[in-house]
């Protein structure tokens, strides 16, 4: 049977889930305010934010709180971390991959966590030494064994972007393996490791609330997680690379060789492919 913060958790989550679809349909007249430049944050990250708060203060009025809208509160060996709306740019236009994230610290570990998709309904959680499940079942990383039959994601800061090189990072991988998606959401893409839609997903840049609840699901569904250099990965990394495990030490080589700029695959220059793009096809009458 779960402990009862598995169950104040998820009850949490849906709470803050049920706010966010609530305001779907009136997405136009929501306050909006730019924290920095393509960086968003709307009343609905605040309003599901103070739900899940609440939730948790109600259970555990003495444990912290680390949100990322209302920041750091209280003090103490456990320390609630929450991303109310994971996703905020793809919930105001519309796109439909956001998510709820809940993590638990004890100690400074992660034991708990909650990935929470309100449009498909689907909790995804993690204990400690527990295991990691999807809506009641458990759930296991892919057994892909190499790069080159994988799908792999990652993500691109919201701000900040001309002064971040993974652009490159994305172009290598990309030529190496099945496809990168970049869907807009850490939470949902450690989640979707795993479970196995993902083979792995690495960013840059990153805040311990994106990470704390996924980066559990991970380890619990049999899959790792280190720094993109193989060190040893802590929440409070700006950087994190999780995978299935089978093909961990592949991305790790192939990141220290991008690192030291070797074995890249060059790609055409706009004016280089514009002189070709034309080839083999009809000429136009």
């Amino acid at each position: 049977m779960p402990r009862p913060a598995v169950n104040v958790a998820v009850r949490a989550a849906r709470a803050a889930g049920q706010i966010i679809l609530r305001y779907m349909n009136r997405l136009d007249s929501l306050e909006v305010i730019e924290k920095q430049r393509h960086d968003y944050v709307s009343e609905v990250d605040r309003l599901a934010e103070a739900e899940i708060i609440r939730e948790l203060k109600r259970a555990y009025p003495r444990d912290a709180v680390l949100a990322e809208e209302s920041g750091a509160s209280g003090a103490g060996r456990n320390v609630w971390v929450i991303d109310p709306l994971d996703g905020t740019h793809n919930y105001l236009r519309g796109f439909p991959h956001f998510s709820v994230s809940i993590g638990l610290l004890e100690g400074g570990e992660p034991t708990l966590g909650v990935v929470y998709d309100p449009l498909r309904d689907e909790m995804f959680l993690a204990e400690k030494d527990r295991g990691a499940y999807l809506n009641g079942k458990r759930i296991h990383v892919s057994p892909t064994a190499t790069i080159a039959e994988s799908l792999i994601a990652t993500g691109f800061p919201s701000r900040k972007r001309h002064g971040n090189p993974n652009v490159h990072f994305y172009h290598e991988v990309t030529l190496r393996s099945h496809g990168v998606r970049r869907a807009g959401s850490a939470a949902l893409d450690l989640a979707y490791t795993a479970c196995g839609r993902l083979d792995g997903y690495w960013e840059f840049k990153l805040n311990s609330w994106d990470t704390a609840a996924g980066v559990l699901l991970v380890r619990e569904g049999g899959g790792l997680v280190t720094y993109v250099d193989g060190g040893a990965f802590h929440l409070v990394s700006a950087e994190v690379l999780a995978t299935n495990g089978k093909i961990h030490e592949q991305l790790i080589h192939l990141f220290q060789d991008m690192f030291a700029g070797r074995n890249l695959e060059p790609i055409p220059t706009p004016r280089e492919f514009a002189a070709t793009r034309n080839e083999g096809q009809p000429t136009r009458s």
